[in-house]
């Protein structure tokens, strides 16, 4: 299918140790890559360290490390340290994250995410390249950092972005943007912003399932959380579709969930949320390897579907 499919890791339901075995029949089944993500399970580097030491077939990223949630040294010595135990197969994604991660769930107050993660981008940056750095950034300051063990393997930084800012800063100072939660036929648009020769990675949200009514069930209560946030509310009216996703807005901030969910266009759930049979779902994941994206990492929805079936059936071929 492609030279980069991936799949989101930790799966629901088994235990970290339990993800040994786990990675070596990804790797077996054909998947290239596992990412982790970071919001409320586990951290985004536990999990990939131990790939890296169980499986070295796989590649690894982590969608995406919020940049105001750890200091700007710790969070280079994380990466410097995954880096080592990778050797060479790791990718590292940055990200403002959102604010109810950041501010709601970790007491940090989220100010100024496009210029936060423009600083922690160039201080990380430097200190992998293992410069001492003295200086004051516009959101904080370092004085006297420098990492004591050399990074022989620096990996590729991408940035997650939603919106033309952060987009362009991807392009222009990091190796590329990871995309979450766009149809295919987005990802040209936000190529656009990117720029040609760098890398676009995706995370897309599959539902195996050819019952329509409950994947787009489903899929409504996921879109409705996410959407609902300001900075993915945001980027779907850059997108377009605020016409289509107002009726829901309006529905949320009246409070009314049921009708929230329930406005949300069949066509709309069917461009974000991959459903259908296994086929159906890796001709949708290739559309958007088709659109650009370099790396796509299937997420795959729980909702009573059997692991090892869905992982087996969704393999690349």
């Amino acid at each position: 299918m492609t030279s980069r499919y991936g799949i989101t890791i930790p799966f629901d339901g088994v235990t970290l140790n339990e993800h040994r075995e786990w990675y070596h029949r990804l790797a077996d089944l054909g998947y290239s890559d596992v990412w982790s993500a970071e919001v409320d399970g586990a951290d985004g580097f536990t999990p990939l360290i131990l790939a890296a030491a169980v499986e070295p077939r796989l590649n690894l990223g982590v969608a995406v490390t919020p940049v105001f949630t750890r200091g700007p040294g710790l969070l280079a010595m994380s990466i410097a340290a995954l880096a080592e135990v990778a050797e060479g197969r790791f990718t590292m994604g940055l990200g403002a994250s959102s604010q109810p991660v950041v501010e709601r769930w970790n007491g940090i107050a989220y100010e100024h995410p496009y210029q936060k993660t423009r600083d922690v981008l160039r201080f990380v940056k430097r200190a992998l390249d293992g410069e001492k750095i003295d200086e004051v950034f516009e959101t904080f300051e370092v004085h006297g950092f420098k990492l004591s063990r050399p990074v022989i393997h620096r990996p590729e930084i991408l940035l997650g972005a939603l919106r033309p800012g952060m987009l362009r800063l991807a392009g222009r100072e990091a190796d590329g943007a990871i995309l979450n939660w766009l149809a295919a036929s987005d990802v040209a648009q936000c190529r656009a912003e990117v720029g040609e020769g760098k890398t676009i990675a995706a995370r897309l949200f599959v539902v195996p399932t050819e019952d329509a009514d409950t994947a787009r069930f489903i899929a409504r209560r996921m879109i409705s959380s996410y959407l609902t946030v300001t900075v993915y509310a945001e980027f779907h009216k850059w997108l377009g579709r605020g016409e289509a996703l107002t009726p829901m807005w309006d529905a949320w901030a009246a409070g009314d969930r049921k009708l929230a969910n329930e406005v949300i266009p069949d066509a709309v759930v069917d461009e974000l949320v991959i459903h259908g049979s296994y086929e159906e779902c890796r001709e949708h994941v290739l559309r958007y390897v088709e659109a650009g994206v370099a790396i796509p990492t299937i997420a795959i929805v729980p909702f009573g579907v059997d692991l090892k079936e869905a992982v087996e059936g969704l393999a690349p071929r």
